[in-house]
């Protein structure tokens, strides 16, 4: 989707599609937050190589502060990851961010949304539930830094509305 402002928490807030020049900044938000953070060839191999992966980020004054990931298959996105700076976290902007991958795997097809997330992470199943996400299972050992079992959530989407603005042509 095109970039998008927001004024909400923060301030003035873009989302706009990962790039590759984008990459060192989103391995920081990864080491401060995950054990097991992603290197920067597998972002490099998921934007350059992954036809199914749809990444963005979240600037904040020019600085990317956060970050969502989701593969698209058929008519299912599935959440990779998402992160939001140290710096940055308690204003809700995970869920801004959430709610921007939410909004974009409608507007490109899908219906449902699944994540995995882990048992002792209650924070993050709160805001999941909040949007609209239930557990449905467990993925048993699915943790590799300590073993830890995974939640599976799902969510039904909002049917998107490709409605344009007859003045502007842009999308509503």
């Amino acid at each position: 989707m095109e970039a998008q402002k927001h004024t909400e928490a923060i301030g003035p807030l873009e989302f706009r599609s990962m790039r590759l020049d984008d990459i060192p900044a989103i391995c920081e938000i990864e080491q401060e937050a995950f054990t097991t953070p992603w290197t920067a060839g597998a972002f490099h191999n998921e934007l350059t190589n992954n036809q199914f992966a749809r990444y963005m980020v979240m600037e904040y004054e020019g600085q990317v502060i956060g970050y969502g990931g989701m593969w698209l298959v058929i008519d299912e996105a599935h959440v990779t990851n998402v992160a939001v700076r140290e710096a940055y976290r308690g204003k809700k902007l995970g869920e801004l961010l959430m709610r921007e991958l939410q909004k974009t795997a409608s507007f490109l097809g899908a219906e449902r949304m699944t994540l995995e997330v882990r048992p002792s992470n209650i924070i993050a199943q709160r805001l999941y539930e909040k949007l609209g996400f239930h557990s449905v299972g467990v993925r048993r050992g699915y943790y590799t830094d300590n073993q830890e079992d995974a939640l599976v959530m799902w969510a039904d989407l909002p049917k998107y509305d490709h409605t344009l603005n007859e003045s502007t042509g842009e999308l509503l």
